[in-house]
């Protein structure tokens, strides 16, 4: 029986040895139950902690603190990467890779973003100033009377454009307007030189003749005096355009691309800035109203000069000339008939003017020798009459 009992015993451990279930007593339940109790108790603490910890998330934090960086996929795989046996391994000594080709990328961005400043600054740059000029003078004293006249009358009505007014001795047409640097400038003294036949074959050995009429403007910003129309505008554009293709031809840039007009201006608000700020932005064409009908005169052709803006101005008070075309008395035609016949209504006209400025003359004369005779001289014929009688 003894030994029968231990066979059971051996079974059974051996049983359990085999993990195969052989129930289990009533003190085990209680202690199973007991168990499950004090889990679950420590999953609901569990839970509250967790929504505990919710809810001071979602409460807002003060300005001062900074968020804590939460920890992303790279810094993940970089701290998962530093516990790995080769993380102190030279990745670049062990394949060959140099600095260079890891700045490559930098070294472009920078190469790319100078070279936009560059092309920034290459737009950004103006292009120069224009400093010379090929212009016809003016020098007909009747025109220049007349212009100071129209000036004069101008700044009687507002002394602040005296400043705005072109000086008598400056007065020219512009043919021609370019920027010249010193190299340039000898050549466009050459240009000048060799087109002077190619001018003279333009006129065909007859005198230019310009006749002024009339006020004109520009956007009522510059004031000048009209060219009459007629052939003498074809021939001067035609002068013009000839010299602006042998400066080109020269390599030299004319700066004005608009179209030809010639004009005489005496007066721009660009000489005078100080006038915009005092509210002068415009030209009243109430300025020089009685003149827009008046005939200044004409002005016969005799040279083209090239005039520096910049150098100091010549004693007469005319621009700084590099060099100039004369077109010289020999090369000019005798009148025509229409010509004659006007120069002696002119030769009459002032023929008129000086007889009836002599009568006027001579009768203010004797309007003044009539009111010389005195009240003395009258009372001392009469006394003496009277001792006659």
């Amino acid at each position: 029986m003894e030994c029968d009992a231990q066979q059971q015993d051996v079974q059974l451990g051996t049983a359990a040895s085999d993990g195969v279930f052989i129930g289990r007593n009533p003190d085990e339940d209680i202690i199973f139950s007991h168990l499950k109790h004090d889990t679950r108790e420590l999953l609901d603490a569990e839970t509250e902690n967790v929504q505990k910890e919710k809810r001071k998330k979602k409460k807002p934090k003060t300005k001062g603190k900074k968020k804590k960086p939460q920890p992303t996929t790279a810094s993940c795989s970089d701290s998962l990467l530093a516990e790995q046996p080769f993380a102190n391994t030279e990745i670049r000594k062990e394949f060959g890779i140099s600095t260079a080709q890891k700045s490559l990328k930098k070294k472009r961005k920078r190469t790319v973003g100078a070279e936009s400043e560059d092309d920034a600054g290459k737009k950004k740059k103006k292009p120069q100033r224009p400093n010379y000029f090929v212009s016809i003078p003016i020098t007909n004293p009747k025109i220049v009377r007349g212009i100071e006249a129209i000036q004069d009358v101008i700044i009687q009505k507002d002394h602040r454009f005296s400043k705005a007014m072109i000086p008598a001795g400056t007065l020219h047409i512009t043919l021609l307007v370019t920027y010249l640097g010193n190299e340039e400038v000898s050549m466009a003294v050459c240009a000048m030189t060799e087109m002077k036949d190619t001018l003279l074959d333009i006129l065909q050995e007859k005198e230019l003749v310009l006749p002024f009429h009339g006020i004109g403007h520009f956007r009522s910003e510059v004031a000048f005096v009209q060219m009459a129309e007629g052939e003498h505008v074809t021939t001067l554009t035609k002068i013009a355009e000839t010299l602006k293709k042998r400066f080109e031809e020269k390599g030299i840039l004319v700066t004005d691309s608009k179209a030809f007009k010639p004009h005489l201006t005496f007066m721009k608000l660009s000489k005078a800035p100080k006038l915009r700020s005092q509210g002068i932005k415009k030209l009243d064409p109430k300025l020089y109203e009685n003149f827009e009908h008046h005939k200044f005169g004409e002005e016969r052709v005799a040279r083209l000069d090239l005039c520096s803006m910049q150098k100091k101005k010549q004693p007469n008070g005319y621009y700084h000339s590099e060099t100039s075309i004369d077109f010289g008395e020999k090369h000019v035609a005798e009148p025509d008939d229409a010509e004659l016949v006007s120069l002696s209504k002119r030769l009459v006209e002032n023929a008129v003017l000086k007889a009836v400025q002599q009568y006027l003359e001579e009768t203010q004369l004797n309007k003044h020798r009539h009111a010389d005779v005195s009240p003395s001289k009258t009372e001392e014929n009469l006394n003496d009459n009277e001792h006659r009688k």
